[in-house]
């Protein structure tokens, strides 16, 4: 892969991760009930070609999924009515949005095959490997 192709892709993954955020924000209430919460997720110092760097943006985005879906790091911002299901759809629209094999390969870690289709997660990958 030469420097041009390298520097594209590593923008193009920094930029998606980036845009998860406005994504996956969770569905917060709060004095207004329309609040929408985002957090911005970081591929920095990542590669995500590598299981680490699959597994440390994965730990990332759970991060996030969590704290929108709860506190969203405002003391005036209560949390979702529904944490966990909010947690979930969070985390799904953000490894959907991703679209990286690897990412998706530590989310069916703990996820099953139908609840990644439910969530638009492309799992033709890894039913191929199965």
């Amino acid at each position: 892969m030469d420097t041009k192709t390298a520097f594209t892709t590593t923008w193009a993954v920094l930029g998606a991760a980036m845009a998860v955020c406005t994504l996956f924000a969770g569905d917060a209430t709060a004095k207004d009930p329309d609040t929408t919460v985002a957090y911005q997720v970081s591929t920095q110092g990542l590669d995500l070609n590598q299981t680490s760097g699959a597994q440390e943006l994965y730990s990332r985005l759970e991060h996030a999924a969590r704290v929108v879906c709860t506190h969203g790091m405002r003391v005036d911002l209560a949390p979702s009515p529904n944490p966990r299901a909010c947690y979930e759809d969070a985390l799904g629209q953000a490894v959907r949005f991703v679209k990286r094999p690897l990412v998706t390969q530590v989310y069916l870690q703990t996820h099953t095959l139908r609840e990644a289709a439910a969530r638009g997660i492309d799992v033709s990958v890894q039913l191929a490997s199965k």
